[in-house]
């Protein structure tokens, strides 16, 4: 048996100090938690355009982060193409990859740089009313939220909030959307919560997931913006899969049953979702008489 130095017997105590600091301040440290930022992630919102144009247009999928701005609008002819800001050449919608996304970063794009994708209105009827589609780099990637609602957002109609739905309300989301209530007076606001279809592997808890969601949603919209009543802001929020969604659309745009994927259960309830948040878009749209864009962050 060995006898400890003094050295050891100190870090031993030290130890000791930090448990018990931590067990007397566990509480708080778990209400703090509800707040605390993750890191800058992809929540979907390129898979949720992808889904409503019913084709992969944007770049998408693990690992995939949009770094700049993307503009989808329609065009009366049969190609697809882009440009990019400074210039009017058109370039195959391939090229989306090269330019536009996180994996293959080009180095004259930026956070706030704009490409235009143009896409045939024949292929997508969402597109037919003059609508436009804009994929943001996300909240969580810049400092810069004043300089890019004043180039992009101050001409928008409606917007999306794209959010993780294994994750809470990020400070940065909230953030962006406080600024944009101070430019435009009650903006239209439509939350998603992604990947939903995550929340099947813990069924017991998924009523208390979705309904802690969605009442920290309504207080955000009814409460802290304003921008809705109380009774409204519940039929602003949506639990989808946008990834199942454009799978399924895609199978059924080939002639195959919709559910042909590996779909995780409960899948034909996420969807009808999706529908109906599509649905309540064009709603909004038509009663207000709305027909620019529609950016999602």
């Amino acid at each position: 048996m060995t006898g400890r130095s003094r050295e050891e017997e100190g870090e031993e105590g030290e130890r000791e100090v930090e448990e018990e600091e931590w067990e007397e301040g566990e509480g708080e440290v778990e209400e703090e938690d509800e707040e605390q930022e993750d890191e800058p992630t992809s929540n979907g919102k390129s898979t949720v355009i992808n889904a409503m144009l019913r084709d992969r247009v944007l770049p998408s999928g693990i690992g995939h982060t949009t770094n700049c701005f993307l503009r989808v609008e329609g065009t009366d002819g049969d190609e697809a193409y882009l440009t990019t800001e400074g210039s009017n050449d058109r370039r195959s919608v391939t090229t989306v990859n090269q330019l536009a996304h996180a994996l293959h970063m080009d180095p004259t794009l930026d956070s706030g740089s704009l490409v235009k994708v143009m896409w045939p209105k024949s292929r997508c009827a969402l597109l037919r009313d003059d609508l436009v589609l804009m994929d943001s780099p996300g909240t969580d990637v810049t400092l810069e939220l004043d300089s890019w609602i004043d180039k992009f957002c101050l001409d928008a109609d409606v917007f999306v909030l794209v959010g993780n739905a294994e994750s809470t309300l990020m400070n940065t989301e909230k953030l962006f959307f406080h600024k944009v209530s101070e430019r435009i007076s009650k903006p239209n606001i439509f939350i998603l919560h992604n990947r939903w279809d995550a929340s099947v592997s813990e069924p017991e808890y998924i009523e208390e997931v979705r309904k802690q969601h969605l009442d920290r949603c309504v207080s955000f919209l009814a409460e802290e913006l304003k921008v809705v009543g109380l009774d409204e802001a519940p039929g602003r929020i949506f639990f989808v899969s946008a990834k199942e969604v454009l799978s399924s659309r895609m199978q059924r745009a080939q002639g195959m049953p919709e559910t042909g994927g590996a779909l995780a259960e409960g899948f034909h309830e996420r969807l009808r979702e999706f529908q109906m948040f599509e649905r309540t878009f064009e709603e909004v749209r038509k009663a207000h008489s709305l027909t620019s864009s529609l950016p999602l962050f």
